[in-house]
């Protein structure tokens, strides 16, 4: 493969003028989109009146004039079609390690509503730590009679299910190797036997189709700041299926999440349907960043997205191996296509390092422990272009041996 070829793929590539959406730095490749979105030109415009108009003058009264109240339920329907969602049953809120809280002291009530002996929460070993995190907490607070945490290889975790398992809690898409696990499957199979399944679609949402609903998902929670774009610790999103609505039930019980919080009752009384997951009074600048974001999706095919995704990634591993890199870095991520998600990771002994020589060469990836470096596609502005430049700059890191500088040899505290 040759610029021309590369050249060939860009002049044909359906997202090209998407790419013309966002507000870019200028001789840089963005590879790491899988971990902080770019930000969209119409963004840095929404955030400016919501400040200049919308809150300097309008004031208190833009709850009602622009519609502030129901920026959560708005920014949900939006994230819903992405997600394979029907409507009234995504909200975003809060962050992932706040919905998880709240999904898993849900789902467990849940399960235990038909068996109080039920209380394993399955995962992974490699599952993303906050996701283990949140279980270890809720344990710590309930009990383990209420909450144990069990956890298991990722290639086992469907094997592992059974009639003890209250609650399974996946990553689709494996943070460091970009393992795609088969959701549908897994749902399946935890219904068979009677539990429910939580969905972290933190690196799956904005890159590829989601089907929650044609899964039978019961929850997912995920993040708006990767390829949702939303920006810098943007709100996540929680999803729950309309069949739960009824009997689920959250201990985070804020005043926005009360049936009628402008009556300033003293009793909890929760909203019905999916606005009962809401807890505090949301940052209305960060989910007008997110609102806006959003608006790069529209009219966009998420088939066709997950395609140039997959293309990317494929011309990528093409020329690592084309310039004889493969023998330096040994590809973590699996090899089939279909079976990982919007990235490729690599397994190096410097990779710190090698990221940090990439950074100071315009190159943005970034590292994960212990000696990972991914490379991150994000198809609605990821030209092949950019990756014919980040071969080449890999490349002549490797050959100059730049990764291997003194400077590397400690590690900055955001890795």
């Amino acid at each position: 493969m040759n610029f021309t070829d590369i050249q060939e793929l860009d002049s044909i590539d359906p997202f090209a003028r998407h790419r013309e959406q966002f507000k870019l730095p200028v001789n840089k490749v963005y590879l790491d989109g899988n971990s902080l979105g770019a930000m969209t030109k119409a963004t840095a415009a929404r955030i400016q009146q919501v400040i200049q108009q919308q809150w300097s003058q309008d004031l208190i009264s833009s709850w009602n004039e622009h519609n502030w109240i129901n920026l959560p339920q708005h920014v949900g329907e939006k994230i819903a079609r992405l997600i394979g969602a029907a409507p009234e049953q995504t909200i975003c809120c809060d962050s992932i390690s706040v919905n998880l809280f709240k999904t898993l002291a849900a789902a467990l009530s849940l399960a235990q509503s038909h068996d109080s002996e039920r209380n394993i929460v399955l995962s992974t070993k490699d599952n993303f730590p906050t996701d283990l995190y949140m279980v270890q907490g809720i344990s710590q607070f309930v009990g383990e009679h209420r909450c144990q945490l069990k956890l298991v290889d990722e290639n086992e975790l469907e094997q592992q299910i059974d009639d003890k398992i209250a609650v399974v809690l996946a990553t689709e898409v494996n943070f460091r190797t970009g393992r795609r696990l088969d959701a549908k499957q897994l749902i399946t199979s935890a219904h068979s036997h009677g539990a429910l399944v939580i969905l972290d679609l933190a690196h799956s949402a904005g890159a590829m189709p989601v089907h929650l609903d044609d899964w039978k998902a019961d929850f997912a929670v995920g993040c708006t700041y990767k390829y949702l774009n939303g920006g810098p610790g943007a709100p996540a999103f929680i999803y729950a299926a309309k069949r739960h609505h009824q009997n689920m039930s959250q201990p985070l019980s804020g005043w926005f999440g009360h049936a009628r919080p402008f009556d300033f009752t003293p009793d909890y009384e929760p909203a019905t349907g999916i606005q009962q997951m809401l807890t505090g009074t949301p940052s209305i600048l960060a989910m007008a960043a997110v609102d806006s974001a959003l608006e790069a999706f529209e009219n966009v095919d998420l088939e066709k997205l997950r395609e140039k995704s997959l293309q990317l990634a494929d011309v990528f591993h093409q020329l690592l191996e084309a310039a004889s890199l493969n023998s330096n870095l040994e590809l973590i991520s699996p090899p089939q296509r279909e079976q990982r998600g919007s990235q490729l990771s690599y397994r190096y002994e410097h990779a710190y390092g090698l990221c940090q020589a990439l950074i100071q060469r315009g190159v943005i990836a970034d590292f994960r422990a212990p000696n990972y470096i991914r490379f991150g596609f994000t198809p609605l502005y990821n030209s092949f272009e950019d990756i014919w430049k980040a071969i080449e700059q890999l490349r002549q890191v490797i050959e100059a041996k730049e990764h291997l500088d003194s400077r590397w040899q400690s590690r900055n505290t955001v890795t």
